[in-house]
């Protein structure tokens, strides 16, 4: 599936304007940071970037003799796009610039922002006062999915009623495993890497577009999923049983069958996190990683996913924060302009909407003021600023660099109108797949099964007696037990099932099965089995309970490498 391009040619709407910058204002202390991030001079251009970047006037401590290009290749000529199933139109696009064209410069500069907010109540004061681009849903704001559902809609009425022509932009993690947050009557999905052990882009493909109908009936718009990161293994903190597999052709194959799910339904996904965090040891959350590995090594395995993701039609990317010593180092990608105009945009050629990763992350907020940190954003070419610390002080710093002359208006007025099409396009789309929460039990558990992995042990045998004793965290064994019970099965003695969750150490029993990462199966002691399951949703012990009373095969195999296993599927 391919997104209709975004060229330069199509949005020659006056998306390329020269700056029309006004000094003046209050100069915005919180940009008088002590470090500017490093990059290519303001005014370079990034020819194959939709909704055709322009100059970005201004004073920049960046060296105006950066390469354009960080890898110092060639531009390569783009003589033909081949045109999306997916995207906006052209007069989607001229009317999302005129629409933004009118935004006064306040109004312009919080439609870049999406922000947290507090409480379960819809965030419309905020929205609205500040003209938020939009908001991401956090599992603080979701008491049920019938709340849930009640604060989505009220917030775009009364986005509606303020005066918006277009849609909020409403986000969501929802990938699956340990990244969910709805859930309740919501549909519970294994982790994404049941999707590298099954191999079958098919159940990708419906398990994405049935977890996008669930969110898509509660009032999102949009999902931060699929992860593209490749992970490195058990050095890889952050990423892990998020990414499919240590492979990166696998990986890509899978994000792009999410992301063909995820567009049936209706919701636009945001392949995350460019240029790839599965291969850096340390957590963004808490730190800035450092990427030491080369161009040749960045391009034969991280990058591999985000450019088949730019070749198949992946709408939206979120770059993530990451000091990528190759191109930029000691800067966070997310604001810098090499890895965001020059990697993704000039190299991979990637002209959709590019999000950051949250700014509240102690990578970027450690190290920038919130109002600097969301004006780099924007110059460094990302189009929508996820999460500042403070929206307000991100907004009133976005209008004091444009009216001080640091950021082009023209620049600005690009981010938003990409964000305004893609949202009136998402608004306007009729999803091939419908559903509400709680409706995509099937799709989860056929992904499960196919990811069932036995490393070691007899196969397509019953492994279990009469009676099963589950240990392990306290809900992974209460939904085995459920599971096991519907099957005809007494629980509280007989053959022991050791259940390894997340975080958790190698373990004892007659089975183990670990339900995130496989990586304590090889120092685990099983008398029987030793079984990846990836998940323990209410669908994964279902399929681990047909595959230890030998109704089923386990046809997963294993997508990463694990040390101290006989075999890496039956």
């Amino acid at each position: 599936m391919r997104r209709r391009a975004l060229t330069s040619a199509v949005l020659g709407l006056g998306l390329a304007l020269t700056a029309c910058s006004v000094p003046g204002g209050e100069q915005d202390r919180s940009a008088a940071e002590p470090a500017s991030p490093s990059g290519p001079s303001p005014s370079s251009t990034s020819p194959s970037a939709g909704l055709s970047p322009s100059p970005s006037v201004a004073a920049s401590s960046a060296p105006s003799t950066a390469p354009a290009s960080p890898t110092g290749r060639a531009t390569p000529r783009r003589t033909e796009r081949r045109t999306a199933a997916w995207g906006p139109t052209r007069a989607e696009l001229q009317r999302a610039r005129a629409a933004v064209d009118r935004l006064r410069l306040p109004q312009l500069a919080g439609q870049v922002i999406v922000a947290e907010y507090d409480g379960q109540g819809a965030p419309s004061t905020l929205v609205n006062r500040l003209h938020l681009g939009g908001v991401i849903v956090m599992s603080d704001n979701v008491a049920s999915t019938g709340q849930v559902r009640r604060s989505n809609r009220a917030l775009q009425t009364a986005a509606r009623g303020d005066g918006r022509r277009w849609p909020v932009f409403i986000g969501v993690d929802q990938e699956g495993g340990v990244v969910e947050r709805v859930q309740g009557e919501a549909t519970r999905f294994p982790s994404f890497m049941s999707a590298g052990a099954a191999r079958d882009t098919r159940l990708t493909r419906q398990a994405a577009a049935g977890s996008g109908a669930e969110l898509r009936d509660l009032g999102f718009s949009v999902v931060f999923a699929p992860v593209a990161d490749v992970t490195s293994g058990p050095a890889d903190p952050t990423i892990g049983s998020r990414s499919p597999s240590s492979r990166p052709e696998l990986v890509a194959r899978h994000s792009n069958a999410a992301v063909d799910g995820y567009l049936a339904a209706g919701v636009l996904p945001v392949a995350k996190h460019f240029p790839g965090h599965g291969s850096v040891p340390a957590d963004s959350h808490v730190e800035l990683p450092v990427q030491t590995r080369s161009l040749r090594q960045l391009r034969r395995v991280d990058l591999v996913p985000f450019r088949e993701g730019e070749r198949h039609g992946v709408p939206s990317v979120m770059v993530g924060h990451l000091d990528v010593r190759a191109v930029d180092p000691g800067t966070p990608a997310t604001v810098s302009r090499p890895v965001v105009t020059g990697m993704l945009r000039r190299d991979l050629g990637f002209d959709g909407l590019v999000v950051t990763d949250a700014m509240n992350m102690a990578a970027v907020a450690d190290r920038y003021p919130t109002g600097a940190a969301a004006v780099h954003a924007l110059r460094a070419g990302n189009d929508v600023v996820l999460m500042p610390p403070d929206p307000a002080r991100a907004r009133d710093a976005i209008v004091r660099a444009v009216r001080e002359g640091r950021l082009d208006r023209a620049r600005l007025e690009q981010a938003a109108a990409r964000q305004v099409a893609v949202l009136r396009h998402q608004a306007a789309s009729r999803p091939s797949v419908r559903g509400g929460a709680g409706e995509s039990g099937a799709a989860s558990y056929r992904l499960s099964a196919g990811a069932a992995t036995v490393v070691s042990g007899r196969c397509g045998r019953r492994l279990v007696g009469t009676a099963v004793r589950a240990t392990g965290p306290a809900d992974a064994v209460r939904r085995f037990e459920v599971a096991a019970r519907k099957a005809g099965l007494r629980t509280g003695t007989g053959t022991h099932v050791a259940l390894v969750g997340y975080g958790g150490s190698p373990a004892r029993g007659d089975v183990v099965v670990t339900t995130d990462t496989p990586y304590p199966l090889g120092r685990s002691s099983a008398r029987v089995a030793r079984i990846a399951m990836y998940g323990d949703t209410p669908g994964a012990m279902r399929a681990l309970v047909q595959v230890l009373l030998g109704r089923a095969d386990a046809p997963g195999r294993l997508p990463v490498p694990v040390r101290g296993v006989p075999r890496r599927s039956c």
